[in-house]
């Protein structure tokens, strides 16, 4: 009965230990309290921008629906005002045109106020977040904005990371002449400022736009990635579970991506949440510059260049909004990646 029991022990303990490894971290990353509540909070800015993209929401962010720098405000449309627009003295025997000749006019100004107050009063919505100089919703132009910026920074961190792993996995697993060659590369480009370089990038293609902008932050932005997956495919390229590998016939493909490169992961997602901020920012300073998204567009970075001239009149709810939006995206990914790298860390599995 005991050797049964052991058997089935035995069983068990293999059946555990053979459980993969996305699986494995997905039951890690599902135990941080933290991190599941940044998923959350980021798939609802994802499903946020996609409603935007599909024209379900913030459709007519430029329509001009309020008064210009209109306050923030949930109290609804204003109800008509009784009183006259202008206030003209009544009476039989009132007459001012000898010591105002417009005084004719009065009565007609009069009536064109109470129509264009009613006309007003009928368009006017609620604007939570306030207008702008030109009347337009600050919160539509918020929700735009992120799903400009989010994008941009997003995909140019995407297309750098795979620039970078795929880079840095060669170059630290073969070595010799090719690992050279992109020595060379990377230290060519590690040699010039990055804001110059992005500047360069953005010279050479002479144009504005969402794709402009995630061609120049990928290809300036991959070198951080490459050093460090580099280190970690030198690091892991010898060990046993690799040599291993490689003696039952795994092919050189399946050692890379397959074996190591899952073991350093947590380091290309930290470096991936870290590519995602910095690009909002560098987005921010394209914007700003004129040298990011077109005019006809809006960002996180377009905002902020407008709500500066704002802030001097004391118009401060664009540039919360902005910020808001901005603040809670970026620090939710940053938890989430913080997040799946505990969960994919390889020193942490033995101490489950």
């Amino acid at each position: 009965m005991s050797a049964v029991l052991s058997a089935d022990g035995a069983i068990e303990a293999a059946q555990q230990r053979s459980e993969g490894v996305w699986h494995a971290a997905w039951r890690r990353f599902r135990s941080d309290r933290v991190g599941l509540a940044s998923l959350v909070v980021v798939l609802a800015f994802m499903v946020l921008i996609a409603l935007s993209s599909l024209g379900l929401v913030a459709k007519n962010w430029q329509a001009e629906v309020g008064v210009p720098d209109a306050p923030p405000t949930f109290m609804g449309p204003a109800a008509p005002q009784a009183a006259s627009a202008i206030d003209v003295p009544k009476g039989p025997n009132v007459d001012l045109s000898d010591v105002d000749p417009l005084a004719p006019r009065y009565k007609e100004w009069d009536e064109r106020a109470k129509k264009f107050q009613a006309t007003e009063t009928v368009k006017a919505t609620t604007l939570p977040f306030g207008a702008d100089r030109l009347g337009r919703d600050v919160l539509a132009k918020t929700i735009k904005g992120t799903e400009i910026s989010v994008f941009v920074g997003v995909m140019a961190a995407v297309v750098a990371t795979a620039i970078g792993t795929l880079l840095g996995a060669f170059s630290g697993f073969f070595g010799g002449k090719a690992g050279d060659l992109l020595e060379w590369l990377y230290n060519v480009f590690e040699s010039i400022p990055g804001i110059l370089l992005i500047f360069a990038f953005a010279a050479a293609l002479n144009t504005r736009g969402v794709q402009s902008v995630v061609i120049i932050l990928a290809f300036t932005g991959w070198t951080g990635m490459y050093r460090q997956v580099r280190a970690e495919f030198i690091k892991h390229r010898s060990r046993e579970y690799v040599r291993s590998a490689e003696a039952i016939g795994a092919s050189t493909m399946s050692r890379m991506f397959r074996h190591i490169l899952p073991n350093v992961s947590h380091v290309v997602l930290v470096r991936l949440g870290l590519l995602v901020v910095n690009f909002i920012k560098a987005e921010v300073i394209l914007s700003y510059l004129g040298l990011g998204v077109r005019v006809d567009q809006v960002s996180w970075g377009t905002m902020l260049a407008d709500a500066q001239s704002e802030l001097i009149l004391g118009h401060w709810w664009q540039l919360a909004s902005a910020t808001l939006f901005m603040a809670v995206f970026v620090t939710a990914f940053s938890l989430m990646a913080d997040a799946l790298r505990d969960a994919l860390d390889p020193k942490l599995r033995g101490l489950e």
